[in-house]
């Protein structure tokens, strides 16, 4: 597969999974108001809770297999806020194939902590793409955190990505994956 097929495939996907996290949130805001919102929540975690480690897993693995690629195949430099991400979800992804196993959702605040740290880094390039004047220390000329190597869809670049997948992580953990919680 060619660059520009695998960077429109995982563009796709991550934004699958944002829309799917935004609707979540919005459920989960209106869920705590009106009667309907919270059933379908209900609904919801009722029919993915039994799977919710394997889809965290699952966006954690694709993540760290696109990052992969990006490198290592299309030879893509990865600037130092790119490593900081990485050094986020790849053992996000170990982390969460193991609770999977384990039917463990015990990892939520661990989890949690790789994800939010890595969704503040991805935010901050995000920002730093899209304003290249704000200050970045991070930055060095051989692999800049303000070039955008690639961009699909007008704005989904790969920090974007990144984002769409930290973010997706959390909300799979802490919105889906409450089968013992009383939903407000």
């Amino acid at each position: 597969m060619n660059l520009l097929g695998v960077a429109n495939f995982l563009a796709i996907l991550s934004l699958v999974a944002g829309t799917g996290s935004v609707a979540v949130i919005a459920l989960r805001l209106a869920a705590a108001t009106e009667a309907a919102p919270r059933r379908w929540l209900a609904s919801l975690q009722d029919g993915v809770s039994p799977y919710v480690l394997w889809l965290a897993w699952l966006v954690a693995a694709t993540a760290m297999a696109g990052s992969l690629y990006f490198s290592e195949v299309a030879g893509f430099i990865p600037c130092a806020l790119c490593w900081y991400q990485r050094i986020a979800m790849y053992p996000l992804a170990v982390m969460l194939l193991i609770a999977a196993v384990r039917h463990d959702l015990g990892v939520r605040p661990y989890a949690t902590v790789l994800a939010a740290i890595g969704a503040v880094v991805a935010a901050y390039h995000v920002l730093l793409q899209r304003l290249p004047g704000l200050p970045s220390g991070t930055c060095s000329l051989e692999a800049p955190c303000t070039a955008i190597q690639l961009e699909r869809f007008g704005f989904v670049t790969i920090p974007v990505m990144a984002l769409i997948g930290f973010i997706s992580v959390l909300v799979l953990l802490w919105i889906v994956a409450q089968p013992d919680e009383e939903v407000a």
